[in-house]
């Protein structure tokens, strides 16, 4: 079974969580980190992240600690969590490899090279920005 692309905001919880449980604000801050500031967490968007991921199993509770009188929920990554980091990670590279084949001009596997030259014209060129019919 193929399973969807993950969004990036998804990937950076998971990723976040992949080596060390970790609370709210610590996985947002870990998503922060390892995307260079890209990812900005809201705590909204944070929660309702948590709480998809809990309900797909693909990260659990896994304690609680109370911090300056205020309760932290800690999760972690479940195996199937783990998988589907793994999943999108080779995605992921994939499209980087492709990207980088076109980018670079290298012919792409099991395609064949194209054409170094232009193939000759037929008739009389026409001078750039020349209109009309000859």
């Amino acid at each position: 079974m193929a399973s969807k692309p993950l969004t990036e905001p998804v990937f950076f919880v998971l990723l976040a969580l992949h080596d060390a449980p970790r609370h709210g604000y610590g996985i947002k801050q870990e998503a922060a980190e390892l995307s260079d500031g890209r990812i900005d967490l809201r705590v909204g968007t944070l929660y309702g992240v948590l709480d998809r991921l809990t309900a797909d199993e693909l990260v659990e509770h896994d304690h609680d600690e109370v911090h300056q009188g205020r309760l932290r929920r800690y999760y972690r990554l479940t195996n199937d969590g783990r998988r589907a980091l793994e999943v999108e990670n080779a995605r992921m590279a994939a499209n980087v490899r492709a990207a980088e084949r076109r980018l670079t001009g290298a012919p792409e596997a099991g395609t064949p090279a194209a054409p170094t030259a232009a193939p000759p014209s037929r008739g009389r060129a026409r001078p750039a920005g020349a209109g009309g019919t000859a």
